[in-house]
């Protein structure tokens, strides 16, 4: 077995096509190619895949099944392969008590700290570190529970109209569909005048309704509604408050718990203040703070501190070892572009790339050697400043003694690589080849590789001729909202504005106001996905299966923002919000379910002649229905074997063999095709084979045109990368017609995009403006920034350090002064050498 490489040979995963490949150890190789060209199949589903399995092999069946695992690679052999980490994007980060220094264990680190060689008042008894976690029992605040605030309903939070019924809906907090319904009809079954006006009704009977703890049970006789007569039932009244309380406390919806904050009054804790941990704890000091202090300043203003502290300690006394720990993993946090963070920030508040280089911290601070570590996109999120620090500790890594396999866009950090595996040279079926494997420059002599031109240093971004003349102008007073403070922005209106800054500098933040604004002004509730409000659809708001149902923030991260003056806001009609939220949180969820195409393609085979002879609508082809649906796997397609002390295992269903379909719905064919084998096909596929649809090709053609066109119609939605999503649903919103008027908002497109895909996604958007619409963009990739109409660059730093607009204008004109890192990088861009 070869010590200096790793050898794949007959890589048959995804649609890679019997790949062999070689790569050297101890190095640091890059993964190229345009998205879905099967460069992180071979990394992450092949060679890391392969590495877990075999180390599985070696730990006890007991504790195999709480590691989450690949599955066995599709592949003939893998040689020379050393124990691997995979560092990915991932979608869910944990809920709003989970924080930067949970993540990092910076906080189990600090609170050690406070424990042993705290400052304690004079008299106090030592507390141990759970005692300053405000997760725990022993530390969080008794009055708030370690929230931090405290929540109270009053009258005029729950009914901001009296002058509506209870039938109009005075009690705005009720939820919408059966359950306010179901409440409303057990008051006029007490016998209280639901059609009178709320401030009408005596005190004691608004009392009683809002604030009673009394629960009694009444026979319901409900009104006929839409030709429907409901039989009585037994329902039990529940006050306003102890509904809005109960179901804000519990709710995993983050949909409903935004739209039921609005209906509380909140207030810091009156006993910690806001601080969430018990007085005790937040008696004990060290180098002048507490242990709240310390969790709430930035990074790179931590570090100082503590570095000053640890001067004047042993290095190998208790206060020594533990400030010598806190040093080592927080400077590692600061040199990946992450100091404006602090370690009481929430994770959900915080991007995939923000998550995965904090991640990458923690693994530096290990000091493992000989493992393979597979990172996906580390750059993602990163401003191009920022990359050269990334660069470096990558570089760290490898020379540690490590290999260093890296899935990536970022052109930079490509180039800094000492071997390149170029992948492709399409997507889906026309990729899954190995077009080149070798030193970067050799790329060079590749002329079917996509990324070739790319990797040009001659190469230029191209740039608009002239800017599009504005329709009118939006302008923002005073935006106020994490670190912006009262900071005044104008975005023309009818052109392409891209937003930049280094990570950190309130890009996002800025995003997020500007979408309340509007949505106020358009009456738009803010408690509806955005993806589906904002489109005009409707949504059932308790929907608990809904987008969205991961934690909030805390509310108090919400509680500041807005703007003191807004201009213009006549001129938008719509709204569009285009995140990277999932489209769903189940396999059932799926890209042909999300887009309403597969609506479609039912149809249409219900429409068959042996469809029709056999009296089938087209419900009858949705794994989702009963009849249409394998009985043995109820149409998830797999089944699973759950043993004891063994790992559970998925196996395709013995019945459907993965189908997901009864027998007997796969005997009705359109083309020779069961409704099946359609969900089998990919984008690009599709579009021929489904030619006859003309609205299932409208779809097809919007995902294919956003650089999706490698994905299968039946590719579960839990296997969608936060990209991939956001540009599913760019895609459904390019089949609609109204566009004038629009306001669309998108907060990084390009994460995970190639740069001829990035390409492609920017004459969509320019499309989108040539048809009446606004479209403002969140995004680091200096193609992007460089074909826009307008630029507002945020800065000059992150966190405290930025928050101010640090220049505006066409970004020819950014680049040439340069103000900041944005302008800086873009005069680079637009000036390259040989």
């Amino acid at each position: 077995m070869p010590p200096d490489r790793i050898e794949v040979r007959g890589a048959r995963e995804h649609n890679l096509r019997d790949v062999d490949v070689d790569l050297p150890r101890d190095a640091l190789v890059a993964f190229t190619g345009i998205s879905g060209s099967g460069k992180s199949s071979l990394a992450f589903a092949t060679i890391f895949a392969e590495s877990q399995r075999r180390y599985l092999e070696s730990v006890a069946p007991y504790a195999r099944r709480l590691i989450q695992q690949a599955g066995v690679p599709r592949v003939d052999s893998v040689n020379g392969l050393p124990p691997a980490v995979a560092l990915q994007q991932q979608r869910g980060v944990g809920g709003s008590r989970s924080s930067v220094g949970t993540l990092t264990t910076l906080s189990n680190t600090l609170r050690m700290l406070f424990s042993r060689v705290g400052t304690y008042p004079d008299g106090a008894e030592r507390l141990d570190s759970d005692s300053f976690s405000a997760n725990t029992p022993a530390g969080a605040c008794p009055r708030c529970h370690g929230v931090g605030q405290v929540y109270a309903v009053s009258e005029s939070s729950v009914v901001p109209d009296p002058s509506l019924s209870i039938r109009q809906g005075a009690v705005a907090a009720w939820p919408g569909a059966w359950l306010g319904k179901n409440f409303r009809d057990i008051l006029a079954t007490l016998g209280h005048d639901i059609d009178r006006p709320w401030r009408d009704l005596p005190q004691g009977d608004r009392d009683w309704i809002l604030f009673t703890d009394e629960q009694p049970v009444v026979t319901v006789h409900s009104e006929r509604e839409a030709g429907r007569i409901q039989r009585p039932y037994q329902g039990r009244w529940t006050g306003v408050r102890a509904y809005v309380l109960e179901t804000f406390a519990t709710t995993r919806s983050a949909p409903i718990r935004r739209r039921l904050r609005a209906y509380l009054d909140a207030s810091p804790c009156p006993v910690c203040g806001g601080r969430r941990l018990r007085p005790e704890a937040l008696a004990v000091t060290f180098a002048g703070h507490d242990i709240a202090d310390l969790t709430a300043l930035p990074l790179d203003r931590l570090v100082p501190l503590l570095r000053d502290a640890a001067a004047g300690h042993d290095p190998d006394s208790a206060a020594g070892l533990l400030l010598g720990e806190l040093l080592g993993r927080s400077a590692l946090v600061v040199d990946l572009g992450l100091g404006y963070l602090a370690l009481d920030r929430a994770l959900p508040t915080l991007s995939s790339g923000e998550v995965q280089r904090l991640r990458l911290a923690t693994q530096l601070r290990s000091g493992l050697f000989g493992v393979v570590y597979v990172l996906d996109e580390p750059s993602a999120g990163l401003h191009p400043a920022d990359t050269a620090a990334l660069a470096e500790v990558l570089v760290g890594l490898r020379d540690a003694g490590n290999t260093v396999l890296l899935v990536e866009h970022d052109l930079d950090l490509v180039r800094g690589a000492d071997w390149l595996v170029d992948v492709g040279p399409g997507a889906g079926s026309a990729g899954g080849r190995v077009l080149h494997s070798g030193p970067v420059a050799g790329l060079a002599d590749v002329p079917e590789s996509k990324t070739r031109r790319y990797l040009d240093p001659a190469h230029r971004p191209s740039v608009p001729d002239a800017p599009r003349t504005p329709t009118a102008h939006l302008r923002l007073g005073g935006v106020v909202t994490n670190n912006l403070d009262a900071v005044d922005v104008t975005l023309p209106l009818g052109t392409l504005t891209v937003v930049t800054g280094v990570s950190g500098a309130g890009k996002s933040s800025l995003l997020g106001v500007l979408a309340d604004l509007v949505r106020d002004h358009l009456g738009v509730p803010a408690d509806l996905p955005d993806e589906v409000v904002e489109t005009g659809e409707d949504a059932d708001p308790d929907d608990e299966a809904g987008p969205g149902t991961e934690d909030a923030p805390a509310p108090d991260e919400q509680s500041r923002a807005g703007a003191r003056a807004v201009e213009g806001l006549e001129a938008v009609t719509r709204l569009v919000v285009v995140d990277q939220r999932p489209i769903g949180r189940t396999p059932r969820s799926n890209l042909a379910t999300y887009t309403g195409l597969f609506d479609a393609v039912r149809s249409a085979y219900a429409r068959t002649p042996e469809a029709r002879r056999r009296r089938w609508s087209a419900s009858r082809f949705s794994f989702n229905v009963a009849a249409g649906r394998c009985p043995t796997c109820k149409g998830e397609g797999f089944v699973a074997v759950r043993m004891l002390f063994l790992p559970g295992s998925y196996s395709p269903c013995p019945t459907c063999h993965g189908s997901r379909y009864a027998a007997e719905t796969l005997e009705v064919t359109r083309d020779g095709r069961s409704i099946a084998d359609v969900l089998d096909l990919d984008v690009e596929e599709a579009v021929t084979a489904l030619a006859d649809i003309p609205s299932a090709v409208r779809g097809l053609t919007a995902l294919r045109d956003v650089g999706l066109g490698y994905l299968r119609l039946g590719q579960p939605a839990t296997e969608l990368s936060g990209g991939e999503a956001q540009r599913i649903k760019l895609a459904t919103e390019l089949q609609r017609s109204r566009l004038a008027g629009t306001l669309y908002l998108l907060d990084e497109p390009t994460t995970g995009l190639h740069p001829a895909d990035v390409e492609r996604l920017l004459r969509l958007l320019q499309g989108l403006v040539g048809g009446g619409s606004t479209v403002v963009v969140v995004e680091h990739d200096a193609a992007v920034a460089l074909a826009a109409d307008w630029l507002v660059d945020l800065g000059p730093g992150g966190g405290d350090a930025g928050g101010r607009v640090v220049d505006s204008g066409r970004p020819a004109d950014v680049a040439a002064r340069a103000l900041g890192p944005t302008g800086t990088h873009l005069a680079r861009r637009l000036t390259p050498t040989r």
